[in-house]
């Protein structure tokens, strides 16, 4: 017997955390019967339908997406608007993926989406710092000092963020912005926007460029690809 969550994220519906949300929210039945509980084991035996839809173990795929501008980093979104997901199913991709983290709805760039509920977790746990550089367009003109601070860490909600690499790639001194690139190792909540609010540059447009070892070479927005064998073993590696 396993954690429902932990077998509908093997089956590749969503991560383990997604899962819980989708319980909790009374989207799965076991049996024939909701089940909103999170400690709910189920077996080979049992019958677990979400949204209608029976479990199946599912091959494991990875995809590479370069997300646009609104659109929203998740499986499902009860508002109703266009998810990452749904531009995979524009393309019949048939497997039931999940974005491995999310994007905000207004941030751009690299998004890695699977059914390897295994490797999703592995890659969004804090200590396997997986790398991830954005470039962000910021109010204001940065400066050195300010490139200093980001590189030390900043204060966020009573704890300092861990260092980071940040370099100034332009400024714009008729519009007073800046465009910096910073690459972290955490995925902390709107972690790359509150940095930059606490050295006084609010981000004006964020995009993310690279994911651990993966870019978005040759992808537009809204473009995506399968991963490379050699491309899915650097990031179990990792």
């Amino acid at each position: 017997m396993e954690r429902l969550q932990k077998v509908m994220a093997a089956a590749g519906v969503a991560s383990r955390r997604a899962s819980e949300r989708l319980i909790a929210t009374g989207h799965v039945t076991v049996n024939g019967h909701t089940v909103t509980t999170l400690g709910t084991k189920v077996g080979a035996h049992d019958h677990v339908e979400v949204d209608g839809v029976p479990l199946h173990h599912e091959r494991e795929v990875y995809y590479l997406l370069n997300k646009p501008r609104g659109v929203i980093s998740s499986a499902h979104d009860e508002k109703g608007r266009r998810t990452v997901v749904d531009i995979l199913k524009d393309e019949e991709v048939d497997e039931r993926v999940y974005p491995v983290g999310r994007l905000d709805y207004d941030t751009t760039g690299i998004l890695l989406l699977t059914n390897d509920g295994d490797l999703a977790n592995r890659l969004m746990h804090p200590k396997f710092e997986v790398a991830k550089t954005y470039v962000a367009k910021v109010k204001g003109l940065v400066t050195n000092d300010d490139l200093k601070q980001l590189r030390r860490g900043v204060q966020i909600d009573g704890r300092r963020t861990k260092r980071a690499k940040a370099r100034l790639k332009e400024t714009d001194r008729t519009k007073k912005t800046s465009i910096v690139q910073l690459t972290i190792h955490e995925g902390h909540y709107h972690q790359v926007k509150r940095m930059f609010e606490a050295v006084g540059h609010p981000v004006i447009k964020l995009h993310r460029e690279t994911y651990g070892p993966l870019n978005l070479q040759g992808l537009q927005p809204g473009e995506f690809r399968p991963l490379k064998p050699e491309e899915v073993q650097q990031l179990k590696q990792h």
